[in-house]
């Protein structure tokens, strides 16, 4: 199976992504820009990824005492992907970059993802820098925003610590000034930083001839104490080398020390480090304590990280997204060479007739089309939010900030729903392959084990599901739910006129209204609490009709096309997904409308 027509399809049969180039930033390209972009991701993705997927999975990083080891391999990949320029791909082209729309940088970034995700293709390194240049002073940019997109440097970002884990008003890691001159510093405002960073994915590697830590800390107060909560949180640049105001190594290390590295059930090609700042190992000058430079206001970094961490849970999204495409693709070939038993007849089965390939068989046609439904409809949810990235940084000031506000809303499902419902994609290719699913021989195992981690990258279920529900619905007085329904409704009503869409129309507009009823039963009383008890059953409810509203806008556009195998699959997927996963959404409603206490009332004795 290839990805490319799916890609094609998408980016402009559905979201026209040519009507970018009459925008003054995308003027110079075109499709044949764009074309060029994604057959040259799609060729490194295939000769430099792909087949190294099971290596890095078996050959996982190991500490030498000195320093990390990594297969060649990783080492091959990370340098033809820098070589091609996408880490600098929606940049200025002063900068070096090539103003490519943000939508078509997401899809071409798809293909590295669907042939090793576990390699890695920069997004940390991307975010970080994209950080940089909206927060970070023009020495900053300078010195590290551009030696990453460059790919010389690499970064990472550091928010979790041993103890607190996903609950960042318990950071514990000090920032105090370092020297009287502090504040002189070229590269920022310059402090000293002790603590201790977990679960820090390519903390520590030789890739790069520098790692750019963005490293979240609180500066004490005048009696040495820290500010509780998230507002005393600051953000620091610690580089892993110390460099001087032109971007040049000065030969010292900074007071960064790899702790261990941490051994993941997947995703083995990338370490995960635990990260002891300031412990003394390599005192810079004399004295330890890592040297780190203020990013934008003190007591303002998590505003700051939030910038990295958005792009990064879209990109968590991505990467659940084609580890589910890879698993599909896998076990629709097996299905379709597979031979194993035979059809019923009204006599029943004919033992003398020869066995069937799996693939006609109802319930293997029902676990492919649920893959197919769920990763080929959050591919459309991830560039569709790529689409609004775009709309955000280049229409007219009032599309642009409704394509902010959408953006906010859809983020947390563009991260979570993937999450959950691709890594469902991913079981169900084990249960299509039987047995040999389980075994080293196939794939697909590795595939499931990989994406088990995106349910806890970048915020679990539990923490996307309070911002949701929490926050995001109900900020600026809930206009970006409205802006939401009115793309849906639109939807919907394009759909009426299409009588074969009738029904799934009316059952989308019905499941808007009822996300609607639960969002003000859920608030009735005024109490988080009572709110947020089952967020969780909201926020699946509330991706489910997203993603049913996805499909069924792709559908019109699949109609629109001419008579294809594409275009039966297509729409069979959208009527799959109406069929058998958006009335799941009633069931999780009820406990939101009806404000469920069963889980938070439950004394811990009873368990």
């Amino acid at each position: 199976m290839s990805l490319r027509p799916t890609v094609d399809f998408l980016l402009h049969d559905w979201l026209h992504v040519e009507t970018l180039q009459q925008r003054e930033r995308f003027a110079d390209h075109s499709r044949e820009t764009f074309d060029a972009v994604l057959d040259t991701c799609e060729r490194i993705a295939r000769e430099k990824y792909a087949p190294f997927n099971r290596l890095v999975d078996t050959q996982e990083p190991h500490f030498d005492g000195e320093r990390v080891i990594l297969p060649q391999a990783t080492h091959d990949a990370q340098k033809a992907y820098a070589g091609s320029g996408m880490l600098s791909a929606a940049q200025d082209y002063e900068i070096g970059g090539m103003q490519l729309p943000y939508t078509v940088e997401a899809a071409a970034n798809a293909f590295f993802a669907m042939a090793s995700v576990s390699i890695g293709s920069g997004m940390l390194t991307t975010g970080n820098a994209n950080l940089l240049m909206v927060h970070g002073t023009e020495m900053q940019k300078q010195v590290f925003a551009l030696n990453e997109f460059s790919g010389r440097f690499s970064g990472t970002m550091c928010l979790s610590e041993p103890q607190a884990g996903s609950s960042l008003s318990d950071v514990s890691t000090r920032a105090v000034p370092d020297g009287a001159d502090f504040a002189d510093d070229p590269l920022g405002p310059r402090y000293r930083l002790k603590g201790n960073k977990m679960w820090i994915s390519a903390g520590e590697h030789e890739l790069t001839e520098n790692i750019i830590h963005l490293v979240l800390a609180k500066i004490p107060d005048e009696n040495g104490k820290l500010v509780p909560g998230t507002r005393g949180i600051s953000l620091f640049i610690v580089p892993k080398k110390m460099v001087n105001p032109a971007g040049e190594l000065t030969g010292e290390r900074n007071d960064v020390a790899l702790a261990g590295l941490n051994h993941k059930c997947g995703w083995r090609g990338t370490t995960n480090t635990l990260l002891n700042f300031g412990e003394g190992k390599y005192p810079v000058g004399g004295e330890t304590g890592a040297v780190g430079y203020l990013v934008g206001q003190a007591g303002k970094g998590l505003h700051c990280m939030f910038h990295m961490m958005n792009e990064a849970r879209i990109g968590v999204g991505m990467a659940a997204t084609m580890l589910g495409m890879a698993g599909y693709s896998a076990s629709l070939d097996y299905a379709r060479n597979r031979p194993q038993g035979r059809p019923m007849g009204p006599a029943g089965k004919d033992p003398a007739q020869p066995p069937v390939r799996i693939i006609e068989h109802a319930d293997v046609k029902r676990m492919l089309l649920a893959q197919k439904s769920y990763c080929e409809g959050a591919l459309a949810l991830e560039l569709y939010c790529a689409r609004l990235v775009d709309e955000q940084h280049t229409a007219e000031a009032a599309l642009a900030d409704d394509a902010r506000l959408l953006l906010e809303v859809l983020t947390p499902i563009a991260k979570s729903w993937p999450s959950e419902w691709c890594l469902e994609a991913n079981s169900l290719a084990i249960q299509v392959h039987g047995g040999y699913g389980y075994t080293r021989d196939f794939p697909v195992e590795q595939y499931w084990r990989d994406n088990r981690l995106n349910m806890i990258h970048e915020g679990t279920h539990g923490i996307q599901a309070m911002d949701l529900l929490g926050r995001k619905v109900l900020m600026e007085g809930g206009k970006g739910l409205s802006l939401l329904a009115g793309r849906i409704t639109d939807t919907t009503k394009q759909a009426m006129q299409v009588p074969e869409f009738t029904a799934h129309a009316k059952a989308l507009g019905e499941a808007l209204a009822q996300v609607g009823t639960a969002t003000r039963a859920a608030w009735s009383t005024g109490e988080p609490t009572d709110a947020l008890a089952n967020a969780v059953p909201y926020l699946q409810a509330f991706g489910h009709t997203v993603l049913a509203w996805v499909w069924l806008d792709v559908a019109l556009a699949a109609h629109a096309a001419p008579a294809s195998n594409a275009r039966t699959g297509r729409l069979a997927a959208m009527r799959f997904f109406f069929h058998y996963e958006l009335p799941k959404t009633g069931a999780w409603l009820q406990v939101v409308s009806s404000r469920d206490q069963t889980c938070a009332d439950l004394p811990e004795e009873a368990f």
